[in-house]
C-alpha cells in the first residue's frame, strides 16, 4: 500500500531513542457527501472509525473489527485500499520516547442500519459516538478546533488531512461509486 503522507511532530528533533511501533486500520465509509465518523466529546473532534490492529490480525480483519466495535456497522464489505498515513509523535509513557504510527486506510461499504457499538472503557469515558456528518462540515469543524482549542487531540491533524485528501480523490473519480451502501 502506498504512503500518503509522513509527518513528524514538532517536539521531535530526531528519531533517536526508544520507538513504539503501532499499526492501525481505519475505515472510510461514504454515502454521497456524508461520512461515518466518530465524534469525541473530550476533544470535540471527528475521527475515522478504527484503531490498533491486534498481533497476528490481518489488516482487513482489523478494519472490519474496529468498524463493527466502534460504530455497530453490519456486513462490512467491498474493502478498497486508500493508503498509509505515517506519523512520528512523542509518546506519553516512560518506556518509549516516540510513537511511530502507521494508519492503513480503507474505503468500505456497510449496511445502512448501524447496530450497537461495543466501546472500550476509554472510548466511553471520552464520550465517543458514531454519526453520519457532511464531509465539508467535518473538515470545517476540525479546522476550527485545530485553530482555537487548547484541548485538541494529537490525531486531529491526521484526520482532517485524510478527509481533505480522500474527498479530493472521490471528487476526481466521480464516475466510480464510493457510496457507503450498496
Amino acid at each position: 500500500m502506498k504512503i500518503l503522507r509522513t509527518t513528524q511532530h514538532p517536539d521531535i528533533q530526531n528519531r533517536e531513542g526508544s520507538i513504539l511501533h503501532r499499526v492501525a486500520a481505519r475505515a472510510i465509509v461514504l454515502d454521497g457527501e456524508n461520512i461515518l465518523l466518530m465524534f469525541t466529546e473530550r476533544y470535540h473532534d471527528y475521527s475515522l472509525p478504527g484503531g490498533g490492529v491486534d498481533d497476528g490480525e490481518d489488516l482487513h480483519e482489523g478494519v472490519i473489527r474496529e468498524l463493527e466495535e466502534e460504530t455497530g456497522a453490519k456486513n462490512v464489505r467491498g474493502i478498497r485500499e486508500l493508503g498509509i498515513y505515517e506519523e512520528f509523535r512523542p509518546w506519553y509513557k516512560a518506556e518509549h520516547d516516540i510513537l511511530h504510527m502507521k494508519s492503513y486506510c480503507y474505503f468500505c461499504t456497510i449496511d445502512p442500519e448501524l447496530g450497537e457499538p461495543r466501546h472500550e472503557d476509554y472510548e466511553v469515558a471520552n464520550g465517543m459516538k458514531a454519526l453520519w456528518i457532511n464531509i465539508h462540515q467535518a473538515i470545517a469543524h476540525n479546522r476550527e478546533v485545530i485553530a482555537n482549542s487548547p484541548k485538541k487531540g494529537l490525531s486531529i491533524e491526521r484526520e482532517t488531512w485524510m478527509y481533505r485528501n480522500f474527498k479530493a480523490q472521490v471528487e476526481h473519480l466521480s464516475s466510480y461509486s464510493f457510496a457507503g451502501f450498496s
